[in-house]
C-alpha cells in the first residue's frame, strides 16, 4: 500500500508556509510605519490557502513528467498574492500603515503560526509512533 506523506500531513505544511510569508509582510508593514508614501500590504490567508491546496490537488492528479520536453507544472510553493490594505485613517504623507492594526494582526498571525506548528508536530509524532509500532 502506497503512503503519501503529503496526504498524511494534510494542509498544515501549506498553512505554515503561508503564515510564515504573512509574518514577513506584516513585519515589513510595521518597519515602514514612518516611511512616506508606503502602502501597507497583506495576504488573504483563506483565499491563498484554498488556492494553494487546489493547485496541489491539481498537481497530484496531473500526469507525471517523465521526459525533459514535457511541460512543467508550476511549483505549489510560490508566494501568495499580496493585496493592499485599505487605511482606516489615511496619513497626510500617503502612508497607509496603522501601527496598532498591524501589531494586532502580527500577534494574531504569530499565535496561529504556533498553533499550526503544534498541530503539525502532533501529526508527525503520531506518524512516528505508527511507524515504530507503539
Amino acid at each position: 500500500m502506497k503512503i503519501s506523506i503529503d496526504n498524511a500531513l494534510g494542509v498544515m505544511p501549506h498553512a505554515l508556509s503561508l503564515r510564515s510569508q504573512r509574518t514577513s509582510v506584516l513585519a515589513n508593514n510595521i518597519a515602514n510605519a514612518d516611511t512616506p508614501g508606503f502602502k501597507a500590504r497583506d495576504i488573504d490567508f483563506r483565499a491563498a490557502l484554498q488556492q494553494r491546496t487546489q493547485m496541489v490537488d491539481a498537481q497530484s492528479s496531473a500526469p507525471m513528467r517523465t521526459h525533459p520536453d514535457h511541460l512543467h507544472i508550476a511549483d505549489h510553493t510560490s508566494r501568495a498574492e499580496l493585496k493592499y490594505r485599505n487605511p482606516l485613517m489615511p496619513a497626510l504623507d500617503g502612508n497607509s500603515v496603522d501601527t496598532q492594526l498591524e501589531q494586532a494582526a502580527f500577534a494574531e498571525n504569530s499565535t496561529q503560526f504556533l498553533t499550526t506548528l503544534r498541530m503539525l508536530n502532533g501529526r508527525i509524532t503520531g506518524l512516528m509512533s505508527a511507524i515504530k509500532g507503539e
